[in-house]
């Protein structure tokens, strides 16, 4: 993304319109990095659901198991993609400056949407709502105080993501308007420089809601601050 953005800020300053030997590869990996980051969540989510429901199926939570399941979400990531460069998709956009697939109707922009967004999306969602049916079944049943705690705990945790992922999808909607609008007529002229406003706010959000989220690294951040702001200079006469 942050290639992306250099790419595009330069050619505007410098007022030419060409694109690199790496322009493609730009737009490619930005999809590849799109799927790692919503997969991502998804794969927590399953992994926590597991520890609760399964807990002593302990291959599923082993490290092997954890990190055959990344490498086949990275590989998947690579090849998923892949069908828009075969098909010369991702083209250069002058007004844009971007590399990407034009927003248009096609069977290339339903798959990336059904891919890349509405199947992990879809499943974190239903993961979410089964695990608050599970542990609301512990809490009606005879069970250990511990467990039900466990349960509640990784519970709170897919719930943040679940707010993560919400998040995203509300900042994004113009993202998504955008696409749709490019179903029935031609979209704005600069197009995916207004949608990729809206993509660096989502990129913000993320990192203010995982720093919300992870209590050790608001606290290291919190007695960071505070020592900063404890520290005297010293005074030169």
């Amino acid at each position: 993304m942050l290639s992306l953005a250099v790419f595009t800020l330069e050619n505007d300053l410098n007022q030419v319109q060409y694109y690199d030997s790496y322009c493609v590869f730009r737009g490619y990996m930005a999809y590849v990095v799109t799927f790692l980051q919503n997969y991502s969540y998804l794969l927590q989510a399953v992994y926590r659901y597991l520890i609760v429901v399964y807990p002593t199926r302990f291959i599923w939570q082993s490290l092997k198991f954890q990190l055959t399941l990344i490498c086949i979400m990275w590989i998947v990531a690579f090849v998923c993609p892949v069908p828009f460069i075969t098909a010369n998709r991702i083209i250069y956009n002058s007004d844009n400056q971007i590399c990407q697939m034009p927003f248009e109707f096609s069977v290339f922009m339903l798959y990336n949407a059904l891919c890349v967004y509405i199947i992990p999306i879809s499943l974190l969602v239903l993961v979410y709502f089964k695990l608050v049916r599970y542990v609301r079944q512990l809490g009606r049943n005879i069970t250990t105080a511990n467990a039900l705690m466990r349960a509640q705990r990784e519970l709170r945790m897919i719930y943040h993501l679940v707010i993560l992922v919400s998040g995203i999808v509300t900042i994004g909607f113009p993202y998504t308007l955008l696409i749709l609008i490019s179903f029935f007529t031609n979209p704005p002229k600069y197009y995916y420089r207004i949608a990729y406003v809206f993509v660096d706010f989502t990129l913000s959000f993320v990192m203010l809601a995982i720093l919300s989220f992870t209590e050790p690294l608001k606290i290291s951040i919190k007695k960071r601050l505070k020592l900063n702001n404890n520290i005297t200079l010293p005074m030169h006469t």
